[in-house]
């Protein structure tokens, strides 16, 4: 029950976050717990939420089945093999979705400063919060409380002055935990804790930085700016502060990113089966060209330069991209720029991820065409994403994508309350 939930202080007396305040929440296998939420024979059973059938993929194990080593990015069979007995629950993004907003809603009762991070993770500045309240820990015990009593969901909660280590601290006692990271504390929290565990700081910028001999954020912190900045360019100078356990980044409510302009728009999909065909993955790519475009659309937002990501199937990521001499917003012209790119590039491995987008955004200015086929054009996807935006993705699409293969929509990066971006 989270009236017993775990709680650490580091020595300090939560006062000393007198200045600022923030939490960071982070649900607890929040897929796999809305599912056993939704389906009482699915509580206290390890069980697990996938992809595809045909991938296979593990995207979120209950905490039974955590126990038995099963962990996110696993196989089918080898979650099998380590937990005989796991329940596979095909992933529901409906719910997903719903549970968020209600999430949203029981947050923003303590505070109008409520960043989603994710769909199972946010940050809260509490900081104004204090006086009517409490400290930050009865704030969270609080918060934990309420999610539970309303949701039957848990979370883990760090706190402290920064984003940061707020989210560093939600990480250090899960499940159902509480950390508060106090300001007299972080440089003994930071000293020998692996560069890894940082929120921004990749596989490949550990590797890279431990090849400077750089593999704790002690000795990040300590790292002269000079040699920092000749090997990651300005991009040094925020390493250094992150070893430091410094980030003035502020919490930014909902109502303020909703305000912040588009600097892309893209889309991406995980393959059902690695592929090697070009004319499967010139399919794929002009679904999420489709995709792309109405959202452009939705958002009035016309762009300059198309990207490609692919993946190859040993998890190899790289992008293209290409600059146009006029600013497009309609799919056949992001895959036709999309599709050049891919028969310019020598695939030496099936792929397994493709994505496209466009950045290099500006606002359109609503004009009708002055050519016949473009009015009729502009006109038919205008058509087209009413019926959409109503009825779903793909109700009415292209006729080379009437063959495609089936995919189940994902929470996408892009993912808000009210669905993708507004744009």
């Amino acid at each position: 029950m989270p009236v017993e939930t775990s709680y650490s202080a580091l020595r300090t007396p939560h006062s000393a976050l007198s200045m600022r305040s923030i939490l960071h929440i982070d649900m607890n296998a929040f897929f796999a717990s809305v599912e056993q939420r939704a389906d009482p024979k699915l509580r206290d059973r390890p069980m697990a939420v996938g992809g595809s059938s045909q991938r296979g993929i593990i995207l979120s194990p209950s905490y039974e089945a955590r126990a038995f080593g099963v962990k996110t990015g696993m196989q089918y069979h080898e979650a099998r093999k380590k937990c005989p007995d796991i329940v596979l629950v095909p992933a529901s993004p409906g719910k997903y979705s719903s549970a968020c907003k209600e999430l949203i809603t029981i947050w923003e009762r303590f505070t109008p400063l409520v960043e989603l991070f994710s769909i199972d993770e946010a940050f809260l500045d509490v900081t104004g919060c204090k006086s009517l309240m409490g400290d930050p820990v009865q704030i969270a015990v609080r918060l934990k409380n309420e999610i539970w009593e309303i949701m039957g969901l848990t979370c883990s909660v760090g706190i402290a002055r920064n984003k940061l280590l707020a989210k560093l601290g939600s990480d250090m006692l899960k499940p159902d935990g509480i950390v508060l990271i106090s300001p007299g504390d972080e440089e003994e929290v930071l000293e020998d804790l692996p560069v890894k565990e940082l929120c921004g700081i990749g596989p490949s910028l550990t590797q890279q930085l431990s090849a400077m001999g750089i593999t704790t954020c002690g000795k990040l912190g300590r790292t002269p700016l000079a040699k920092l900045t000749a090997r990651f360019g300005i991009l040094g100078e925020r390493l250094r502060e992150m070893g430091q356990g410094i980030d003035d980044d502020p919490v930014v409510s909902r109502a303020e990113q909703d305000e912040e302009e588009a600097k892309s728009v893209g889309h991406s999909m995980t393959l059902d089966k690695d592929c090697g065909d070009i004319d499967m993955i010139q399919r794929h790519l002009l679904q999420l060209c489709e995709k792309v475009g109405r959202r452009l659309r939705r958002g009035g937002y016309i762009g300059h330069t198309v990207s490609l990501t692919l993946r190859y199937a040993d998890f190899h990521t790289f992008s293209r991209q290409q600059r146009l001499p006029r600013p497009v917003d309609h799919e056949l012209d992001i895959f036709a720029t999309a599709s050049s790119i891919l028969t310019r590039i020598s695939l030496d491995q099936p792929i397994r991820l493709v994505g496209v987008s466009v950045s290099g955004l500006e606002k359109q200015m609503s004009q009708v065409p002055l050519f016949t086929d473009e009015r009729k054009r502009k006109f038919t996807a205008e058509a087209m994403d009413d019926i959409n935006d109503r009825y779903g993705d793909f109700t009415v699409t292209w006729g080379t994508l009437a063959e495609r293969y089936h995919h189940e929509r994902v929470i996408s990066p892009a993912w808000r309350p009210g669905g993708d971006r507004e744009y």
